[in-house]
């Protein structure tokens, strides 16, 4: 965080900056079962190393969120700054 905040430091403004990790793990989970649903149709275009390794990949990828050791942020700039103030969507 501190290399991106040097870097964006009298550049721009930091309207907001939201680690949404924590809800990531969902996504990663709703995409994980769209995947197993849609597996048997993908047999013909993937192999099934192929496949195992998606599903690894994303059952991995959900489990480094759920236990917080990865991070994904949003960060709203604006080079002068928003006129009356920033209000995030969240």
């Amino acid at each position: 965080m501190s290399q991106v905040a040097d870097a964006l430091e009298r550049r721009f403004v930091v309207e907001d900056w939201h680690n949404f990790g924590a809800d990531y793990e969902r996504t990663l989970l709703a995409w994980l079962d769209n995947f197993d649903n849609a597996r048997p149709s993908l047999a013909k275009d993937y192999d099934e190393s192929f496949r195992r390794m998606w599903r690894f990949y994303l059952a991995a990828s959900a489990a480094t969120f759920r236990a917080r050791r990865d991070q994904l942020w949003r960060i709203v700039l604006s080079p002068n700054g928003v006129s009356g103030g920033y209000r995030s969507p969240r």
